[in-house]
């Protein structure tokens, strides 16, 4: 497998922004913030991480007062989230590994760093892996990295970008550094757009997709078209 050039990236954008639009890029400000949003998002919905989030800054409005509650009532509060005592664990130690390091819970200073080393400094944090740590840069801090999701993964792989069999954390080390910095945020939203809406696990719906050329997995008939439908909704 080549390595994808940047044209190819730009390729990408330019045909899925035809038809999903252009991404609005509003970093929140709040690293941890996204941080504990990651941990609560793995393993179930976007809808139950979501509700599990509001329902934990509600029974704790400071980040203090997270670390500071039995770990037990944490998780009852997140459980929505499914594994409540598993997350409750992993955010508490990963906050209390925050104040060790720096002082005081906060992770905004990672703003001003040089991005591999705010990269870095994330990753050594317990429980956060490349796409936890990718999640923080470009969603709370507006860094250009680029965060690999099962939907991103799998058009990936489909397109003939990764490899078959390669797992999410190796596809972040081979992907990310070859993604221009300005198609970070655009490219991320953009792909899980369609992978969650066209490119689908079970049945994707090739005769709507823009890549069908690009794709190697339907030039070599392992992916086939499904029925047409009037819009990717």
């Amino acid at each position: 497998m080549t390595a994808p050039t940047p044209t190819v990236f730009s390729t990408l954008v330019q045909r899925l922004l035809t038809v999903y639009g252009r991404p609005d890029w509003r970093p929140t400000g709040d690293p941890i913030g996204v941080l504990v949003q990651t941990i609560l998002s793995q393993h179930t919905s976007d809808h139950n991480s979501a509700r599990a989030y509001a329902a934990l800054r509600t029974a704790y409005p400071t980040w203090e007062a997270v670390l500071a509650a039995p770990v037990d009532d944490l998780a009852a509060v997140i459980r929505c989230s499914g594994l409540g005592r598993v997350k409750a664990r992993r955010i508490q130690a990963a906050l209390a590994a925050i104040r060790a390091r720096f002082g005081r819970l906060s992770l905004d200073q990672l703003a001003d760093w040089p991005l591999a080393q705010a990269r870095s400094a994330l990753e050594s944090l317990p429980g956060v892996g490349p796409k936890t740590a990718a999640c923080v840069l470009l969603f709370a801090l507006g860094r250009p990295a680029f965060p690999i999701d099962t939907h991103i993964h799998r058009v990936l792989q489909r397109l003939g970008i990764i490899g078959p069999g390669v797992p999410a954390e190796a596809a972040h080390r081979q992907v990310e550094p070859l993604v221009p910095p300005d198609l970070a945020y655009p490219l991320h939203v953009l792909l899980i757009r369609h992978g969650r809406r066209i490119c689908r696990a079970g049945r994707p719906r090739c005769r709507l997709c823009p890549l069908t050329d690009l794709c190697a997995a339907y030039q070599t008939g392992a992916v086939g078209a499904a029925p047409a439908q009037a819009s990717p909704s």
